[in-house]
C-alpha cells in the first residue's frame, strides 16, 4: 500500500470499481477499500451445497452489441470476458396471476415485445404501441442513458412528474394488461402513489432491448473489473472497513480503517450509503440543512429471498423469470402486505452454470419485507468476516417465511417441494450487513413523483474533496450504477471528454 493516493474509493460495489477503472485509465493512482471478505457489493455471490447463488444480479439488460450497457462495458474493457446466457427471446419475463393459468410474456426487442403482447391482448394493440413509444421517448430524455451529450443527467424536468401507475392505467381499461405492463416492478420496488414513469421506463427499456443471465453468477463481473483495474495500476484491499475520516482544515486528507491502517489521498469517493458517509465524516462537517435533507430521504423497501438448491435432474431449467401476483389489482401495492397476506407476490429466477442444460440446479425467490419485521434482531451483525448468530427465534422466523413462499410456489409448480434438496434465506438484515444498505434497502432511495428532486443527490458533496457514487445517486441496477460512476468521474475529468472516450472505444471496435 502506498503512502498516498490521488483517489481513495470507499466500497467496492459496481459504482466504486467502475469509477476506479475510469480514473486509473486516466493515470490517477487509485485505491479501493472494501470492508467485506468479498468485493462487489450487490454483485456478490455465495455458495451452498456446491451451488452458486447471486445476491443481487439476477439478470442484466442492454448488453447486446451497440446497446448502452454494452458500450459502457466495452469502454472499461470487460464485455469480452463476460460469460452470458441470453434469456428466452419470446418470453424472458413471465407475469402470472393467481386463478389465471395463462402466462403473460414480455419478449425481447420492441417489435417482438409488441407482437407477443398483441397476440395475448388482440384488442389492445394501440395501447401497447403507445406504451412502447412512451418508454423510448422517456429514455431519450436521459443523455447518459443514450450515450449522448447533454445535461449531466436529464434534459427535461417535466418527466419527473408523470406517475407510472396512472400513466399505464390511462392507456387501457383492461386490468390484466395494466397488471402485465407493470408486472416486473419488483425490479425497482414500484409503488402506486410514488413511482415515476421514468424509473419504470429506464429499467424496463434495457431489458426489452436484451436480457441476459450471468453464467456462474454476477461475481464474474467483479473479478473482471478488478483484473482490469490492476492492469491500469489500481489497487484493491478487502477487510479494510473505513471507520473514520481525517481532516486538514475543511478537506479530507485520510481515512482510518478498523484494522488501524491510515490511507492518505487527495480525493475521496464514497461508494457506500450517503447517510452512512455523513456519519463517518461527521455531520458537523456539512451544513445542517444538507445533512437533514439526506437523512430525510426514504430508502426503498427491503427484501426476503429464499434460495433453493434443487435435487439433480428434477426441475427443468427455465430460461426466463417469473413474476407472480395474488391479484392483478395489487401489482403496485404488494409492499402493503399484512402478516396474513404475505407474500402477495414474488419474483422467481434460476441460476445458470456451464453445465446447465435440461435441468436447473438452483432457484431464487424474492419478495418484499419491511425492515420492521426484523427489528427484534437489529442489534445483531453477521458477515463472513465477522461471524455471529442471531439466535433460534430468528431461525424460526426465517423457516416460517420460507415455508410460506414454498406454499405459494406450489400453486404454480405443484411438484416443486419434491425437487428441493436444501433451502437458505436472506432477510433485510443480511442485505444491511453484507451490502451496507440502509435497513437492507433493495434499491437505494425512493424516487417520489410528488417531490421529484428530493432524492436526487449530486456526486459532489459539501466537502470539497469528497464525492458520492453508487445506487443511491440517481438510478439503481447494473446500468444505473454504471452511469452513476460515469457521472461521478465526469465531475473530475470532464463530461464531454469522458463521453467522447467511451464513444471512441466503441468506434474502434467497429472498425477492427
Amino acid at each position: 500500500m502506498k503512502e498516498h493516493y490521488d483517489i481513495v474509493i470507499i466500497g467496492s460495489g459496481l459504482g466504486g470499481l467502475v469509477s476506479a477503472i475510469i480514473l486509473a485509465k486516466e493515470g490517477y493512482s487509485v485505491c479501493v477499500l472494501e470492508k467485506n471478505n468479498q468485493y462487489g457489493g450487490n454483485l456478490q455471490t455465495f455458495v451452498r451445497d456446491k451451488t452458486i447463488f447471486d445476491t443481487g444480479v439476477h439478470y442484466i439488460g442492454g448488453l447486446s452489441e451497440g446497446q448502452n450497457l454494452y458500450q459502457y462495458f466495452k469502454y472499461i474493457g470487460i464485455i469480452d470476458d463476460l460469460k452470458l446466457k441470453k434469456l428466452d427471446e419470446d418470453g424472458f419475463d413471465i407475469i402470472t396471476f393467481e386463478g389465471d393459468e395463462k402466462e403473460y410474456r414480455h419478449a425481447q426487442g420492441y417489435e417482438n415485445f409488441i407482437k407477443v403482447l398483441v397476440d395475448q391482448f388482440p384488442d389492445e394493440e394501440e395501447a401497447i404501441i403507445t406504451y412502447c413509444n412512451k418508454l423510448k421517448e422517456t429514455c431519450r430524455k436521459f443523455p447518459l442513458y443514450q450515450l449522448k451529450q447533454g445535461k449531466p443527467y436529464f434534459d427535461d424536468s417535466e418527466i419527473f412528474s408523470l406517475n407510472a401507475k396512472s400513466y399505464i392505467n390511462s392507456l387501457t381499461d383492461n386490468k390484466k394488461l395494466q397488471g402485465v405492463l407493470a408486472g416486473t416492478n419488483y425490479l425497482y420496488a414500484g409503488d402506486s402513489d410514488r413511482t415515476p414513469f421514468y424509473v419504470h421506463a429506464l429499467c424496463i427499456n434495457s431489458y426489452i432491448e436484451s436480457s441476459y443471465r450471468c453464467i456462474n453468477g454476477g461475481s464474474q463481473i467483479t473479478k473482471v473489473l478488478i483484473k482490469r483495474l490492476k492492469e491500469y495500476g489500481g489497487e484493491t484491499y478487502k477487510h479494510h472497513e473505513v471507520v473514520k475520516f481525517g481532516f486538514d482544515d475543511k478537506k479530507i486528507n485520510s481515512v482510518t480503517c478498523k484494522n488501524g491502517k491510515e490511507i492518505k489521498g487527495d480525493l475521496f469517493i464514497s461508494n457506500i450509503e450517503p447517510k452512512l458517509t455523513l456519519k463517518l465524516a461527521g455531520e458537523d462537517k456539512f451544513r445542517k440543512s444538507y445533512a437533514n435533507r439526506v437523512h430525510k430521504i426514504e430508502s426503498t423497501i427491503a427484501a426476503f429471498t429464499l434460495y433453493i438448491v434443487l435435487k439433480p435432474n428434477t426441475f427443468a431449467y427455465q430460461n426466463k423469470n417469473f413474476y407472480h401476483f395474488n391479484h392483478p389489482d395489487r401489482v403496485w401495492d404488494t409492499q402493503g402486505y399484512t402478516d396474513e397476506s404475505w407474500p402477495e407476490g414474488y419474483m422467481m429466477t434460476m441460476g445458470v452454470n456451464k453445465k446447465t442444460d435440461e435441468y436447473g440446479d438452483s432457484i431464487a425467490v424474492m419478495t418484499y419485507m419491511r425492515y420492521e419485521e426484523v427489528k427484534p434482531w437489529q442489534d445483531t451483525f453477521n458477515t463472513v468476516a465477522n461471524k455471529n448468530e442471531r439466535g433460534q427465534t430468528y431461525e424460526d422466523f426465517k423457516a416460517e417465511k420460507a415455508e410460506k413462499i414454498i406454499v405459494e410456489l406450489e400453486k404454480k409448480f405443484p411438484d416443486i417441494r419434491d425437487c428441493i434438496l436444501e433451502t437458505y434465506t436472506s432477510t433485510p438484515l443480511s442485505y444491511r450487513d453484507y451490502i451496507g444498505s440502509n435497513e437492507g434497502s433493495m434499491y437505494g432511495y425512493v424516487k417520489d413523483v410528488n417531490k421529484p428532486m428530493h432524492s436526487f443527490l449530486s456526486p459532489k458533496t459539501k466537502i470539497k474533496n469528497l464525492m458520492f457514487t453508487g445506487q443511491s445517486l440517481n438510478m439503481h441496477g447494473i446500468l444505473g450504477v454504471t452511469i452513476s460512476a460515469v457521472t461521478t468521474c465526469s465531475e473530475i475529468i470532464g463530461k464531454d471528454y469522458l463521453l467522447d472516450k467511451i464513444l471512441e472505444a466503441n468506434k474502434e471496435q467497429k472498425t477492427i
